[in-house]
């Protein structure tokens, strides 16, 4: 970990999706910070082999700074489900991928619901349903200095699922304090309080805070 700080320049964010350099550029873009992908750089996906949200994020921090020569912002989250000894964790997204007889490649997030549910069902009524979302974001510079940020939202799981609004987990996820999943939360009401909004007020206020 180190006290460096960004400032104002050119930042690659580790990623091969537009969705998420977009989500992230707007973050940062008042700070005078430039957002490029990794994509957009032709690097690779390094292989995500870390066994925690840190150690992935860093994984891939590293391999863009390494490549392209710029910092570079890598961020890693998922659910940890506190009956199933903190899994999925950073297997999130694994649970979600389709096997070969469970029908054509891709993510099935109903059934990937399905499979906590039926975990959790599996230890009977009284079973303990609290659940967290994590966000790791991780910073990199190309001579090998980082920082970390470590973002939280705790919860519930609720079943059936409810809400269209979200994603992956969302709509059997009820943030503390609230009574509606996370996918009828309207998203800005959402982006308020999750887990990768704590994670990015960290980073804010120690690379650009006064």
């Amino acid at each position: 970990m180190t006290d460096r700080r960004l400032g104002s320049g050119t930042l690659v964010i580790a990623t091969h999706n537009a969705g998420k350099l977009k989500e992230i550029g707007a973050l940062l873009d008042p700070y005078g910070v430039r957002c490029i992908s990794a994509g957009s750089l032709g690097l690779p996906e390094p292989a995500e082999t870390g066994t925690t949200f840190v150690q992935n994020a860093l994984i891939k921090a590293r391999a863009a700074a390494e490549a392209s020569g710029l910092a570079a912002l890598a961020d890693d989250s998922g659910l940890s489900v506190a009956a199933l000894d903190g899994r999925p964790g950073v297997y999130t997204a694994d649970w979600a991928e389709r096997q070969w007889f469970e029908g054509a490649p891709g993510r099935d997030w109903y059934m990937a619901m399905g499979k906590v549910e039926g975990m959790l069902a599996e230890k009977g009524d009284g079973v303990d349903r609290s659940a967290a979302f994590h966000c790791v974001l991780a910073i990199a510079w190309p001579d090998g200095e980082h920082a970390v940020y470590e973002g939280t939202c705790t919860g519930t799981l609720t079943w059936p699922p409810r809400g269209t609004l979200g994603f992956g987990y969302d709509p059997v996820f009820v943030p503390t304090g609230a009574e509606q999943t996370f996918a009828e939360i309207a998203p800005e009401a959402k982006h308020a309080i999750s887990h990768r909004a704590d994670a990015f007020a960290k980073l804010v206020a120690a690379q650009f805070g006064a």
